[in-house]
């Protein structure tokens, strides 16, 4: 069973920074999506950042320039570098990661959520 496990987050002033990391029990040498996801309480979530296997990256709407998304294969981690943190970018943010296990298995796996918020 593949697990992903959060940290990271909290509270930030605007204009701050915050780098959310995303543990994989499996590793992420090989995988279909990686991506990051924000949710606000009552709204549906929303795509923020994706990494593509071929390296290319996402970054919707007003997270292009302030979002990166990186990984480190070695320590089976994603992360998310949010810059120029604004207080529309307070969310609870969650991690994704699809792929084929060696055996076949499909998996669609998230991380357990860690709250952002962004204020003074």
């Amino acid at each position: 069973q593949v697990r992903l496990v959060q940290s990271g987050g909290g509270l930030v002033q605007p204009g701050g920074s915050l780098r959310l990391s995303c543990a994989s029990s499996l590793s992420i040498l090989s995988f279909n999506a990686m991506e990051w996801y924000r949710q606000v309480s009552g709204d549906e979530r929303e795509l923020v950042a994706g990494l593509a296997p071929s390296g290319r990256t996402n970054y919707p709407g007003s997270m292009e320039g302030r979002f990166t998304i990186s990984k480190d294969n070695a320590k089976n981690t994603f992360y998310l570098q949010m810059n120029t943190l604004k207080p529309e970018d307070t969310a609870v943010y969650y991690c994704n990661l699809r792929g084929t296990t060696v055996r076949g298995q499909r998996y669609d796996v998230w991380g357990q959520g860690t709250q952002v918020t962004v204020s003074s």
